[in-house]
């Protein structure tokens, strides 16, 4: 009896814990993609999550391969969307930070590295 119910609540543990997972606001892509490499900096990065945001506690930030800052600081959300503005920056290595809430109140982060040159 007791083994079949560990062999029944297994399962719907497992699924529950995956569930939980999935809840959080993950990034789903981005522009620049992730990693890649560009000819010019663009104006702008656009990234694009698995749920809607909180605009208020979510934002993006960007360096160049100096460390310095190369956003506006004024990052835009909408739903599920989050952008930020671009000064004009050169060649090299350029570090992308983000920060969001999600609706369900969840808090994620992540970074990732894109390159503009030839």
């Amino acid at each position: 009896m007791r083994r079949s119910f560990l062999f029944g609540i297994i399962p719907l543990l497992l699924l529950l814990a995956t569930n939980e997972v999935v809840a959080h606001a993950t990034l789903d892509h981005a522009e620049p993609r992730v990693g890649n490499k560009v000819a010019t900096l663009p104006r702008e990065v656009t990234l694009w999550f698995t749920q809607k945001l909180e605009p208020a506690f979510s934002s993006i930030t960007v360096t160049d391969s100096a460390g310095e800052r190369v956003d506006t600081g004024k990052t835009r959300v909408t739903g599920s969307q989050m952008s930020v503005s671009l000064r004009p920056g050169g060649v090299g290595t350029y570090h992308v930070t983000w920060h969001v809430l999600s609706a369900d109140t969840h808090k994620m982060d992540g970074s990732f590295t894109f390159q503009v040159g030839q």
